[in-house]
């Protein structure tokens, strides 16, 4: 165990995957920003923490709409799980229906060796993309800057944030992280993700369509200071990671999304360095004017690498890829470079020309 930081077993979580964790990880969290700031510390558990208290629609009269809340102020808040996640593969899994396809079912099971907070509140469905989104975490909406925010510093690291699959309409009503609040955001060897195989052998059924636009991650609003994501992935969302400005990302895992990486306004130039895409609909796009309260403006992107595998011909048949590149209303301005490695080799873009896309 760490010598210093502010342990949630402390404040009374038990993290079995029973008890209702909420309330302890909440005091943990209003500990340290009462303190000024400070690392919360969450012990592996084979249970995980479950996050079962419903969302705040506000916080003291500030737009919220999740489950836990980051106090406002310039606290410097830090969540850190006890080890690196292993990202996703438990959750890549074939339906009965894919032998149809020539290939075997795909099993893995339950997985449980990330540190993981995970909820199964069934969020309200809110179908009005411009609208907040639920989630299990967020800072409310302040009043810097166009961004809004209400937290100067918030980081992430070794943690899993599991959302609620809802297996009678086969798509989660709430999001994982918005923290489009913070001004400054950090995110390291985390995921965001469904607390649920998608497909599996055991429901033969597959993700449908999600009305509700939810997202894995999003980062900060216009006007932002630094955004980092080190080894980063999202799965089974309408929108995997909103970004913004001032984002340098060194490897993005995208799996299972309608929208992958989607930027709303980056004025400042933001740069990627390397994306895992593995059955999205969209791999990168400019984001709708109005995307959770969030006005459309230039995207100044450089992403380096993508590596991708389409999903054409396998379920879910909503993540099968249509658009490498999706932006009709020629925003993004940058370049990117893709390597599919086998099977035919397309990519298909819609964008303006200060885009460049080529073939590794």
């Amino acid at each position: 165990m760490a010598s210093f930081g502010i342990n949630v077993f402390d404040f009374g979580a038990k993290g079995d995957g029973v008890n209702d964790d909420t309330a302890a990880i909440q005091a943990a969290i209003d500990f340290a920003a009462e303190r000024g700031g400070g690392r919360i510390l969450f012990p592996y558990t084979k249970g995980g923490y479950r996050i079962a208290s419903p969302g705040r629609e506000e916080y003291e009269g500030r737009p919220l709409r999740s489950q836990l809340v980051i106090p406002p102020g310039k606290a410097s808040i830090f969540l850190e799980g006890e080890m690196p996640c292993r990202l996703l593969n438990a959750y890549m899994v074939r339906p009965l229906s894919s032998v149809e396809y020539g290939l075997s079912p795909t099993v893995f099971g339950a997985r449980t060796d990330n540190t993981r907070i995970f909820s199964d509140w069934r969020a309200p469905e809110e179908h009005d993309p411009a609208a907040r989104p639920w989630s299990i975490i967020s800072a409310p909406e302040g009043e810097w800057a166009k961004g809004h925010f209400s937290v100067l510093n918030f980081s992430v690291s070794n943690l899993e944030f599991a959302v609620a699959l809802d297996r009678e309409k086969m798509y989660p009503t709430m999001s994982a992280a918005n923290l489009q609040n913070v001004s400054r955001v950090h995110v390291s060897d985390s995921q965001f993700c469904l607390n649920d195989s998608v497909g599996d052998t055991l429901l033969d059924k597959e993700l449908l369509h999600n009305p509700c636009h939810t997202a894995g991650l999003v980062t900060s609003g216009d006007q932002n200071d630094d955004n980092t994501l080190h080894n980063v992935a999202v799965q089974g969302f309408s929108y995997g990671f909103v970004c913004g400005e001032h984002v340098v990302a060194d490897y993005l895992y995208i799996h299972n999304c309608e929208e992958g990486l989607t930027f709303h306004d980056c004025s400042h130039l933001s740069v990627i360095n390397h994306i895992v895409a593995q059955h999205n609909a969209v791999i990168v796009s400019a984001a709708p004017d109005g995307l959770f309260g969030m006005a459309k403006g230039p995207c100044n992107v450089l992403i380096g690498t993508v590596n991708f595998e389409c999903g054409t011909g396998l379920k879910p048949e909503v993540d099968a890829l249509k658009y490498g590149v999706f932006d009709p209303e020629k925003r993004l301005h940058g370049s990117l470079c893709w390597h599919k490695p086998w099977g035919k080799q397309e990519f298909p873009v819609v964008c303006g020309e200060k885009f460049s896309v080529t073939q590794f």
